[in-house]
């Protein structure tokens, strides 16, 4: 097993597949014209599944797939069907534009949920917000997936002043459709013009919900980033992840490998273990994995507290959230 200073057994992996995307979320990606990673510094897809596997062998046993946007790789189902074959629960995080091609090899590789990120339920915002015209196929797409029995989470990123006025119409779409929607505060990475005024925090979303409904706490497991709850009568649930306001690293068991092949062993880490151009030399890839994960920090990278209204971005160092993965 993977297990770092603090006690924390890490048995989850989350491969990003590509730093590309056909949208172009503000939050995510810092330009519009954004230089992505040519496909050979890219890990190819016998060397995501040579990674997997030592992972696995040590302990892993579910594997999110994220991006980017993972679908926009022309080589994605033969990626999704390599790591079907391991003794794993393979996930998948996507922006849904591309999933009408991809829902039979996602059924072919037991893939049973999926993480949709849409932010607006109003067609004229998502294109403010991802400088595209595509919420309709993404709203198609979430229905087709829920049609065909997959567990659908609806990831929400919540921009003070953006969209957190329609955090209870989210919660209004979860009474009739067996939607699971997840309520994110705003995190700052490169390039994302992150300020701590744009933090909608947990308390925030409580109280407006509260004025609608009466939330149920659900039951949260070790290892949950999200603090679930249920509304009487609901066919769907809502969450919140609470990475400002509240950390949830006591329990962390996560762990990232980029597109490039770099492992991360925390979203806010600074430091990065190069994996791919060990493999590629031959070399044995274990020891950096268990090094890395021996050197994680207690909480939030060890780059900031958790009194998030103090943070300075210009202190911060790391990637975009579109070239670390979901």
């Amino acid at each position: 097993m993977l297990i770092d200073s603090f006690d924390r057994i890490h048995n989850y992996l989350r491969i990003s597949l590509t730093d590309n995307c056909n949208l172009r979320c503000f939050y995510c990606m810092p330009e519009e014209d954004y230089e992505f990673t040519p496909h050979s510094r890219l890990m190819q897809p016998d060397e995501i599944e040579s990674l997997a596997k030592i992972f696995v062998q040590n302990g892993v046993n579910k594997i999110r797939l994220t991006g980017g946007e993972p679908l926009v790789r022309k080589d994605a189902a033969d990626i999704i069907l390599r790591l079907s074959k391991l003794p794993v629960s393979l996930t998948l995080t996507t922006n849904a534009t591309r999933l009408h091609d991809f829902a039979d090899v996602l059924q072919e590789a037991k893939v049973k949920s999926l993480n949709i990120s849409l932010d607006t339920l109003d067609a004229d915002k998502f294109q403010i917000i991802t400088r595209r015209d595509g919420f309709q196929k993404v709203m198609d797409n979430i229905h087709l997936m829920i049609n065909k029995n997959f567990h659908v989470k609806v990831n929400v990123v919540v921009m003070k002043g953006m969209n957190d006025h329609e955090i209870n119409d989210f919660v209004a779409w979860t009474k009739d459709l067996p939607v699971h929607v997840r309520f994110i505060e705003f995190m700052p990475f490169d390039g994302n013009r992150w300020t701590s005024n744009q933090v909608f925090t947990m308390e925030e979303m409580l109280g407006v919900i509260g004025q609608k409904y009466t939330p149920t706490p659900l039951q949260n497991d070790l290892h949950d980033t999200a603090k679930k709850f249920a509304i009487d009568g609901h066919k769907g649930t809502f969450a919140i992840i609470s990475t400002m306001s509240s950390p949830f690293c006591s329990g962390c068991n996560r762990m990232r490998l980029t597109a490039d092949g770099k492992m991360k062993n925390c979203l806010f880490s600074q430091k990065e273990t190069d994996l791919l151009s060990a493999l590629r030399k031959g070399e044995d890839v274990l020891p950096l994995i268990q090094e890395s994960i021996a050197s994680k920090a207690k909480e939030l990278g060890g780059q900031f507290t958790k009194d998030f209204e103090k943070i300075h971005t210009e202190d911060l160092h790391n990637r975009s959230m579109i070239s670390i993965g979901g």
